[in-house]
């Protein structure tokens, strides 16, 4: 590694970690960065996992004022959300690295599409208003669970994902639920560091200069997440859901 590589990682996990704030997908950014200084694909990937942790920290602290309320939901989650991240860690450490670069750009889409199409959704498992607060609460461990699973596996557009489920079925404002994302996503980001600190090809020298990029991207990523309009936001995570879908796919299929 030469200093070349260094400032191309720094950049990159300023970058990573301020849109991980924003709209998730930062691992886009840092993934193919790590891949550029020679790293194979799957110690890429538990490498890029690991580092992008602290910018999940420094957003749930940047985004704080936005949990007021929230405190009690995000805990009973976090528990359903480190289940998931655990298994989908262990999927992507027992099966081929190739079946990932497949199945990502779809659920990357599927994600930009649910939050784009969220209030016909909506008519499909009825408004936020019209739900029980058990039906609310099992909506939201399912759809946690399984977010997280895909957090747990690669984590790409992570925040896309749990931004649009969440959307789907909480009547917040964006800024909000842009909050309890963070707080889900950090949960995702301490369960990868555990497991894969343990059973993954971990190259700790990339970790140490990509964690306080990311740091400082996420905590400046959160606070201007919080100036944004709700309806610009949502439009803005959707925008950038399809171009990371449609870039992991072309990825995939060369």
């Amino acid at each position: 590694m030469d200093l070349a590589d260094v400032a191309l990682l720094i950049a990159a996990g300023l970058a990573a970690g301020g849109v991980n704030a924003m709209a998730g997908g930062g691992s886009l950014i840092s993934f193919p960065a790590l891949l550029a200084t020679g790293l194979p694909p799957v110690a890429a990937n538990v490498t890029n996992s690991i580092s992008v942790c602290a910018g999940y920290l420094a957003s749930v602290f940047g985004s704080r004022a936005d949990l007021a309320g929230q405190r009690r939901m995000a805990a009973q989650l976090i528990p359903t959300t480190a289940a998931g991240t655990a298994a989908g860690c262990a999927i992507l450490l027992l099966t081929p690295a190739r079946a990932f670069e497949l199945v990502v750009p779809f659920l990357v889409l599927a994600a930009a599409a649910t939050l784009g199409f969220q209030s016909r959704l909506r008519r499909v498992v009825g408004h936020p208003h019209d739900m029980s607060p058990g039906r609310r609460r099992l909506y939201l461990h399912l759809l946690a669970g399984i977010g997280s699973v895909y957090g747990g596996y690669f984590g790409a557009a992570l925040g896309v994902v749990l931004v649009a489920v969440l959307a789907l079925v909480l009547h917040q404002s964006m800024a909000r639920i842009t909050a309890l994302k963070n707080t889900l996503s950090v949960t995702v980001g301490l369960v990868t560091v555990a497991v894969f600190a343990l059973f993954g090809p971990v190259h700790w020298v990339f970790v140490a200069i990509l964690t306080p990029a990311t740091l400082a991207g996420g905590y400046a990523g959160a606070r201007l997440a919080r100036r944004l309009p709700s309806e610009r936001l949502r439009w803005a995570i959707v925008g950038y859901g399809i171009a990371i879908g449609v870039l992991l796919l072309v990825r995939a299929v060369r």
